[in-house]
């Protein structure tokens, strides 16, 4: 039986290599559903039509109106990534004002499995809504890879999309 991916995307720059964890997730046999946030919808819109034929599914970015079926199946898993020093303070916080964030918000309550691939730099996370918000998180059972093993924020202007831990976080979900 196939499993369900949803990988949120936000706009930070690996978003604009987000075919790159499509591409892995599904060669560990996910079946990917992107979901990206109303700014990163807006950076990739000239390559929706191709990732809709890399995953097979309609990329979705707001909310559907209420008479409209869902078109994406229900999700086994849910990956954010990158997720924004903004997505991650919000969803700790419980806000859902966009489709992004209504899902990983409605999903701590349907306990789906979690996990949440930073990309920040070393300015945004001496933040001290980082903390806090990375522990809430943590304490719903979300995983967040921040720190080793994970993604090290980095000096600001100089992140490597290369060096982006793709992997790390398709290990931190589920079998």
């Amino acid at each position: 039986m196939t499993k369900i991916l949803y990988l949120i995307s936000c706009a930070a720059p690996p978003a604009q290599a987000v075919a790159t964890g499509i591409r892995k997730a599904q060669a560990v046999g996910w079946d990917v559903c992107l979901v990206l946030t109303p700014s990163a919808h807006r950076w990739l819109e000239n390559d929706l039509h191709a990732f809709r034929e890399l995953t097979g599914h309609p990329v979705r970015h707001q909310y559907k109106l209420p008479d409209e079926s869902d078109v994406l199946p229900a999700p086994d898993a849910i990956l954010v990534a990158p997720a924004t020093l903004n997505t991650l303070t919000k969803w700790a916080d419980g806000h859902a004002d966009t489709l992004a964030l209504g899902l990983v918000t409605e999903a701590i309550g349907l306990q789906l499995p979690l996990v949440a691939l930073p990309y920040l730099n070393q300015a945004q996370a001496a933040h001290p809504a980082l903390g806090r918000s990375v522990s809430v998180l943590r304490e719903c059972g979300v995983t967040v890879l921040l720190g080793e093993g994970g993604f090290i924020p980095h000096v600001p202007k100089h992140g490597d999309l290369d060096a982006y831990p793709w992997d790390a976080a398709l290990a931190a979900l589920p079998e």
